[in-house]
């Protein structure tokens, strides 16, 4: 079944003249619409106009062109069928071989920020109305959505005498109702958020295939990375610049240290984050990228071994040399110089990533998670501890330096697995407790690193003492502040909430500690 007759009709004109000359080369018919009928005459194609096919003008600017029989007809007719071929003979309709559409560009127009009027004029309905048509009766008919698989089509179309076998065309329609599926779930979800719907009755997530990984977090596990059509960027858009392909823990641990580096200000301070398995390992603030990154190694110089490094700020040559003094998996940051470039460079399987790092924290406006059967949907943790109403519950007030350090705590434990403990001292942490079951063990894990960070610095005290502590949750008894204050912190911010917390103010009062409630609990799991 040779094909004889082709409509195209697309947004996306890359590609298409090669693609039409080929089908001419193969004797196949070609009709058309608007602006691609134009693009195609303009080049010496002869082009059929859909209108000369139909038999009826493009009216209303346009929206209506392609809906009508003759050309679903075409594409829905099964070939063989009596009943089908002699309403094809009733009605003059012909039949469409191939069909090649891409859609109005409604992703990349709302994505970038378009009005309410043009985001509606750019949903197309007779392309996905083509689309499903012939993906449905593929048996017969070849539908192509992507520019990238023409060089596929032309070359099976040359091999097989002007046919394309039946495996080609059922991979085809499976790609076509995937494309019509993640148009609509764009749709949905613009509309869904223009409304303010939080939950609706159903949730649509679609993504675009980044790249294929290696393997998952584990070699028997495949992977994949995705990323959303609508306002492109974070993690997903990096640019790479150098080093070995980047793995699903890679990826995992980056965007956890961006998302924690999107909590500081590059105009305000230089800022470094340094990530292992998810969780911060060290977070320093400085007038100088070189100054927060030493901060940060200083928390945890053991665990930084293997992490990510992410920086606020262009990379600098004389901050690149420090990183890869120490092996690095990936250091990101919003640019950098040609310089810290070639000192990278020196590492072949270090990556370098370049991700514009303000706002990622407001990229996405929800998280899923998967769990057997379904998926949890939530909010992101937006809560900023500048917006938030602190009260100062304890007898003694927090210093300005301390203040300063109980805030730079807490952005961090927003970031840390819960239960967080983080101790801080003049703009870096000094330790750092993830994921345990239990506050007090967290707090003394936390301290216990510092102790060790001291021993591997040479210094003489370790820093968690005369420093800050923040906790991502209420202490639901005083035993894990006792640790705190055993560990030598002089102040102490929290949400509060907990029903022993007289007592827990009272333990504070007691040892002369200042203690700073927000209200706001940051747990992350």
């Amino acid at each position: 079944m040779a094909i004889r007759r082709a409509l195209l009709s697309v947004s996306d004109k890359s590609g298409l003249l090669p693609l039409a000359h080929a089908l001419e080369e193969l004797g196949i018919e070609i009709v058309s619409t608007g602006g691609t009928a134009r693009t195609l005459s303009d080049a010496g194609v002869v082009v059929i106009d859909v209108s000369t096919m139909t038999g009826f003008p493009e009216i209303m600017d346009g929206r209506v062109k392609t809906l009508h029989p003759m050309v679903h007809g075409g594409l829905l007719a099964v070939r063989g069928d009596a009943a089908h071929e002699a309403a094809q003979r009733a009605n003059g309709i012909g039949n469409i071989d191939l069909l090649v559409v891409n859609l109005y560009p409604f992703e990349e127009t709302v994505g970038g920020g378009a009005s309410w009027a043009d985001a509606i004029e750019n949903i197309d309905v007779g392309g996905p109305a083509m689309i499903r048509a012939a993906a449905k009766n593929h048996a017969f008919v070849t539908v192509v959505v992507d520019p990238a698989d023409y060089g596929w089509i032309i070359g099976e179309l040359r091999a097989n005498k002007g046919d394309t076998s039946l495996e080609t065309r059922k991979s085809l329609a499976a790609k076509a109702f995937r494309r019509t599926a993640s148009y609509d779930a764009a749709i949905s979800r613009w509309l869904g958020r223009e409304l303010r719907e939080e939950f609706p009755q159903r949730f649509m997530l679609s993504g675009k295939l980044v790249q294929t990984l290696r393997y998952g977090e584990n070699p028997h596990q495949p992977a994949a990375l995705y990323g959303f059509y609508e306002g492109p960027g974070g993690i997903a858009a990096a640019l790479q610049l150098q080093g070995k392909e980047l793995s699903y823990n890679n990826l995992n641990d980056t965007d956890a240290a961006v998302g924690c580096l999107a909590e500081f200000d590059p105009r305000t301070s230089a800022a470094c984050v340094i990530v292992k398995h998810a969780n911060p390992c060290g977070v320093g603030v400085g007038q100088t990228l070189l100054e927060a990154y030493r901060k940060a190694l200083r928390c945890d110089p053991v665990s930084a071994f293997g992490g990510i490094v992410a920086l606020n700020r262009p990379l600098d040559a004389e901050t690149a040399r420090e990183i890869v003094a120490l092996f690095t998996e990936v250091i990101v940051a919003p640019n950098a110089d040609a310089d810290a470039v070639e000192v990278v460079a020196v590492k072949k399987n270090l990556r370098l990533l370049l991700v514009d790092v303000a706002g990622l924290d407001r990229l996405n406006d929800v998280m899923v998670k998967s769990v057997s059967g379904g998926f949890l949907v939530q909010g992101r943790d937006t809560a900023r501890v500048e917006d938030m109403s602190l009260e100062v519950v304890t007898k003694r007030q927090p210093t300005d330096s301390e203040m300063a350090d109980l805030k730079f705590a807490f952005k961090v434990a927003k970031h840390v697995k819960s239960n967080a403990i983080v101790y801080a001292k003049s703009g870096a942490t000094v330790g750092i407790g993830a994921g345990q079951m239990s506050r007090v063990d967290s707090a003394r894990i936390a301290a216990r690193k510092s102790e060790d960070a001291a021993r591997a610095t040479g210094e003489a005290e370790a820093l968690v003492r005369g420093s800050v502590v923040a906790s991502d949750a209420f202490f639901p008894f005083a035993d894990g502040l006792l640790q705190a204050i055993e560990a030598g912190a002089t102040a102490v911010i929290q949400p509060g909430g907990s029903i022993k917390d007289e007592e827990v103010i009272r333990t504070a009062d007691e040892a002369g500690i200042a203690m700073v409630f927000t209200g706001v609990r940051h747990f992350r799991h």
